[in-house]
């Protein structure tokens, strides 16, 4: 299948061989970095008792405190700076084990069958080693526009397009690609009702009725928006870990986009995208003490081991991300974590109000409890909006991309997902 007489571009373009570490290095140094100077300029505060605590955390200060007392103030202070060294430098052989390992993903081996523009579909039951006819039929997965869409075919033993094809559908992924030439003025309405809609009804021409709808983070909004523009085309839809209510959780995102947003316009006249630099520096300042914490467990784990692969597999998708388009930018930075525009009932596309009250088709909202990039608030808010006799919700214990490519990811996440599709067929 391929779009009529469309326009193609060149393929998408691949991440560099060389890798250069997480690109929010710089922030998180400086997160570091103040959290040692802050602290040493803290402790004659502390010891004098000066310092407010939490409730929960008194009981240990006290205890701190006390032990403290047995021991020089200089001495005190020379541990911290080991401490503080001893993680600067965990964190940095994290880093440089990264960098050399061998880990290298291979060519995506999913045919394309449908492309306009830099946008392609690409067809996952045609590389299933089950089922060839596929008898449950085609499912679509929407991923993010910011995120490469490999994150749900991450390698071959931590892959929910795989696992769907093994259990007899017949997967698509939309692959949105790199904005192009034919890309550089798209908004939201472009990529939904054109691009997105367009392929839906094509695919239902294909599977010769409605087809379900997996939408994955900014994916399931996607989805969501697709399915409300044209409900004939698809029969059920799954929203994980999606997006609305960008204030429901407290004001710290929209403090975050706020911040930025005053520069977004001079940003995007030097540029006709926003770099993926950018975008990856917000993301990593909703949790800033995550990258190092992460490389430093991964520099204690053996370079040879699974687990050291499926790291580094992981941490070469993070680090492949996509600029977001100028108008598109603005619609999500601006119009959903400044304005809050989805949950005020405010958000259109193509002049369309996008309210989650409208599905009529039956609705699964898949949110993780330990989400630090879609606060479970944010998620829970659009399972409430929708109506009762449609909806479902499902909990698994796991984070943002856990509960996609974790160790636990087919038990929590995918297999109730798989049971609740046969369930409402």
């Amino acid at each position: 299948m391929s779009a009529q007489n469309r326009q193609q571009t060149n393929p998408p373009k691949r991440a560099s061989n060389r890798r250069a570490g997480p690109r929010p290095l710089a922030m998180h140094l400086a997160v570091e970095m103040t959290s040692w100077l802050s602290s040493r300029a803290a402790l004659p505060i502390f010891r004098k008792q000066f310092l407010p605590w939490r409730p929960e955390l008194q009981e240990q200060a006290k205890k701190l405190l006390s032990e403290m007392e047995n021991h020089h103030p200089d001495d005190i202070a020379q541990a911290l700076d080991r401490v503080a060294f001893a993680s600067q430098s965990a964190f940095h052989d994290g880093v440089r084990a990264y960098q050399k390992h061998a880990y290298k993903r291979g060519a995506d081996d999913a045919p394309v069958i449908w492309e306009d523009g830099a946008t392609r579909i690409r067809d996952y039951g045609a590389v299933s080693e089950a089922k060839p006819k596929s008898p449950l039929g085609i499912v679509v997965l929407v991923p993010s526009l910011v995120n490469r869409g490999y994150i749900l075919d991450l390698n071959k033993k931590r892959s929910f397009a795989r696992f769907l094809a093994k259990a007899g559908y017949r997967p698509l992924l939309v692959d949105w690609g790199y904005p192009g030439e034919e890309e550089a003025n798209y908004g939201l309405d472009d990529y939904i009702a054109g691009r997105l809609v367009t392929a839906l009804q094509d695919i239902a021409d294909m599977n010769g009725g409605p087809v379900p709808m997996i939408g994955y983070c900014m994916g399931g909004v996607l989805a969501l928006a697709a399915t409300l523009l044209d409900p004939a085309q698809v029969s059920r839809l799954v929203l994980l870990a999606t997006p609305w209510d960008f204030m429901a959780a407290g004001p710290t995102q929209g403090r975050i986009a706020a911040a930025f947003a005053p520069s977004l316009p001079h940003m995007l006249s030097i540029h006709d995208s926003l770099p993926v630099d950018v975008l990856q520096s917000l993301f990593a300042s909703l949790d800033p003490f995550m990258i190092g914490e992460k490389f430093r467990r991964f520099a204690s784990i053996p370079a040879n081991s699974a687990k050291a692969d499926d790291f580094v597999a992981l941490e070469d998708w993070l680090n492949d991300g996509v600029p977001l388009t100028r108008r598109v930018a603005i619609d999500c930075l601006i119009g959903w974590y400044v304005e809050n525009k989805p949950a005020k009932g405010e958000w259109q596309i193509d002049g369309i109000d996008i309210n989650p009250a409208d599905i009529s088709c039956p609705t699964l909202a898949v949110i993780p409890e330990n989400d630090r990039i879609v606060p479970p608030e944010s998620a829970q808010a659009l399972f409430a909006s929708l109506p009762e006799d449609v909806r479902t919700e499902l909990h698994p214990s796991a984070g943002h991309i856990g509960m996609m490519v974790g160790s636990r990811a087919e038990k929590s996440t995918w297999v109730p997902m798989l049971d609740w599709l046969a369930e409402t067929k």
